[in-house]
C-alpha cells in the first residue's frame, strides 16, 4: 500500500496485553497486504483472519468491525508514508528548492517496488461511496500533512504563493502516482519531475493574479 508497506513492522509487545499487541500487529499486516494487492471491498474478514493466524473474535475484540480495522490500517499506513516522504525530500540537506525537486526521484523509487498498488487513499476513496465522508476525513489528514511540509518548503525557497505552489505540486504527485499505478512504468515520475520544476521560477519571479479565496477552493479539491 504505502512506501513502507513491504518492510515487516516491528510489532511492540508489553508484559501487560502482548498477546493483544501481537495479534492487533498481525491483523494489520495482513490486512495491509491484502487491502493493497486486492482491494478493500474485495477482501472479506475470513481472508484476514487466515492471513494473520487470528481467529475472528480476535479481530473484533481489538477493531470491533471491519471498518474500524480498514481505518486503523489508513492511520497507520499514512503515518508511515509520511515519515518516508518527509525524511526522504529532506536527506542530504540542500536549499529548500533543492529538496522539493527530490520528491519526483523519490517516488520513483517508490513506484519501482514490486509490491507498489498506489496510494491508499486514493484507492480507498475510489472503492467506496463518494459521501463516506470517514475515509474522506482520514485522506484529508494525510494530505493536509503533505502539503503542509510542501509549503514550509515552498515558502522558503521564496515563492510568492506557497500555498498555490504547494496544491500544484500535490496534483502533479497524485496524477503520478495514479498513472504509474495504472501504466506500471514508474518513469511517469521522470515527467510530473519536468512538470514540476517548470513551476519553480514563476512561482518566485512573479505573483500570481489569484484571489486569496484560491487555495481554500483547491483544498476542496
Amino acid at each position: 500500500m504505502s512506501k513502507s508497506s513491504s518492510a515487516k513492522r516491528p510489532v511492540a509487545v508489553s508484559a501487560a496485553g502482548g498477546d493483544d499487541e501481537t495479534a492487533r500487529g498481525r491483523l494489520l499486516g495482513a490486512a495491509t497486504r491484502l487491502f493493497c494487492r486486492y482491494g478493500i471491498n474485495a477482501t472479506g474478514i475470513d481472508a484476514i483472519i487466515n492471513e494473520a493466524g487470528t481467529a475472528k473474535t480476535t479481530l473484533y475484540k481489538l477493531f470491533g468491525s471491519k471498518n474500524n480495522l480498514v481505518h486503523a490500517v489508513l492511520e497507520a499506513e499514512g503515518k508511515q508514508w509520511r515519515e518516508w516522504f518527509i525524511a526522504a525530500v529532506e536527506a542530504g540537506g540542500g536549499s529548500a528548492q533543492t529538496k522539493l525537486t527530490r520528491i519526483f526521484p523519490a517516488l520513483k523509487d517508490w513506484f519501482c517496488e514490486d509490491r507498489f498498488y498506489g496510494c491508499p487513499f486514493i484507492n480507498a476513496v475510489g472503492e467506496h461511496d463518494k459521501d463516506q465522508k470517514q475515509l474522506r476525513a482520514i485522506a484529508m489528514r494525510h494530505k493536509k500533512v503533505v502539503l503542509a511540509h510542501i509549503e514550509k518548503l515552498a515558502s522558503e525557497m521564496g515563492a510568492t504563493e506557497p500555498v498555490v505552489l504547494a496544491h500544484q505540486l500535490a496534483l502533479l504527485m497524485d496524477g503520478a502516482i495514479v498513472a504509474a499505478m495504472v501504466s506500471r512504468d514508474p518513469g511517469v515520475a521522470d515527467t510530473a519531475g519536468l512538470a514540476a520544476g517548470s513551476l519553480f521560477g514563476p512561482a518566485k519571479a512573479r505573483k500570481s493574479k489569484r484571489s486569496l479565496a484560491a487555495p481554500a477552493q483547491l483544498m476542496a479539491v
